[in-house]
């Protein structure tokens, strides 16, 4: 298959995804049975609920749009101009089904294992605490963000722009941790994270275990996370530790962490082995193929959205660098005819947060298509298509991310 810019650094690399609640267990005997059970299934849209699930009720209920009750993603109204996304607003994507509340009753008592290092050992997130803490921007994004604008219909979620946030993580450098405990055992070549979710009975672990592998190059920047936004890191999104990988998609970061193992290959486990992989339209996933690893350029407009009134208009959106700093957002009004240049709002908080960006221009009654593009510091641009792929995973084409006003 032809790799261009839509999956980029990385993505040549062997590797493994993450299919998906839905899609692991459809893979499994006596799966059909366990997708009701744990409320896999999607929901049309006339029958999104009112009210979220409980693990869920906190958050802002008109911010998102609910595809299921562990899929909701951010409208794209309801992104704003900021560069942190509150978190009662932040996306919501879960594997498995939410563990008890009693995992977060006492969370410095919470244990993850250590392997593939010279003194393995299992440590509480209070013994975390005292090697060190730093706190990162990073955004987090489903590796299907997009997956609504593939026209062939790539199964999984109906996600358009809204399952991406940005974020900030306090937590400890992995790295301090593997110092602590001798420095990482020879010939280990991936990191591998695994989820501490209680397995439904009766199907195999390996078609469920939420467990990734990432290169070892990832070390630098990632981190065992106890907090979000400041806070206590929610149940909802993996509390009370998670493996946060900045500049690599959502599924890299392992909620609920109950062991962290230097490795020398990646895990035989199907979310890693054949999910998450990029491969063309109905070809099947194996381990020889790209995994979603690091996250390309990308943007997309968040106001107007659908109509707006002549005169002076300040159109805003959100990009994104992947694991490298953005140089510019342009902004064209006529479907990419002609680009305007951008500026930045906020603070730039570093290469693996996304920027806010603003363009104000004039405009008459009439039609537009209003799209950007962003470019980061190594030239990498955002293609004005899509790389069709079976998933629908990887798009920051900027055509199909645009929207269409009308202006009165």
């Amino acid at each position: 298959m032809k790799q261009g810019t839509s999956i980029q650094r990385g993505a040549n690399d062997p590797g493994l995804i993450n299919q998906g609640r839905r899609q692991i267990l459809l893979g499994s005997a006596g799966a059909m049975a366990a997708v009701s059970l744990l409320g896999f299934a999607p929901l049309a849209k006339a029958e999104e609920p009112k009210t979220l699930p409980d693990y869920a009720a906190w958050k802002e209920r008109n911010a998102l749009i609910v595809h299921s009750t562990n899929t909701m993603e951010t409208r794209r109204d309801a992104i704003g101009q900021g560069v942190v996304t509150p978190s009662d607003r932040l996306f919501v994507r879960n594997n498995l089904p939410t563990p008890p509340e009693s995992i977060v009753a006492d969370r410095d008592a919470w244990e993850v294992r250590i392997e593939g290092v010279k003194n393995p050992k299992t440590m509480t997130i209070g013994e975390l605490k005292d090697i060190g803490v730093t706190t990162t921007a990073s955004v987090l994004q489903c590796s299907g963000n997009g997956r609504a604008f593939f026209p062939h219909g790539a199964g999984g979620t109906q996600w358009s722009v809204g399952a991406a946030g940005c974020v900030m993580w306090t937590g400890v450098p992995l790295k301090d941790v593997v110092a602590a405990l001798g420095g990482m055992a020879d010939g280990m070549e991936y990191i591998t994270s695994t989820g501490g979710e209680e397995l439904p009975d009766g199907l195999d672990p390996k078609q469920v275990t939420v467990e990734r592998s990432v290169p070892t190059r990832a070390l630098e920047n990632a981190l065992l996370a106890w907090e979000m936004n400041d806070e206590p890191l929610p149940l909802t999104h993996g509390g009370p530790l998670r493996m946060v990988v900045p500049g690599f998609y959502g599924v890299n970061n392992v909620k609920y962490v109950k062991q962290v193992a230097f490795t020398e290959n990646q895990t035989d486990v199907k979310i890693q082995a054949s999910s998450y992989r990029i491969r063309d339209v109905g070809e099947k996933g194996s381990p020889d193929q790209p995994s979603m690893w690091e996250m390309n350029v990308k943007s997309w407009v968040t106001s107007p959205l659908e109509t707006g009134t002549s005169g002076r208009n300040m159109i805003y959106g959100v990009a994104l660098g992947g694991t490298v700093p953005l140089d510019k957002v342009e902004v064209s009004i006529d479907g990419g005819k002609s680009w305007k240049a951008a500026r930045f709002l906020g603070p730039d908080l570093g290469p693996f947060a996304w920027r806010p960006f603003v363009m104000a221009t004039d405009l008459s009654p009439g039609e537009y298509r209003i799209v950007s593009k962003a470019t980061d510091v190594e030239g990498n641009s955002q293609p004005e298509g899509r790389i069709d792929n079976e998933r629908g995973y990887g798009h920051n084409g900027w055509s199909d991310h645009g929207v269409t006003v009308a202006v009165s």
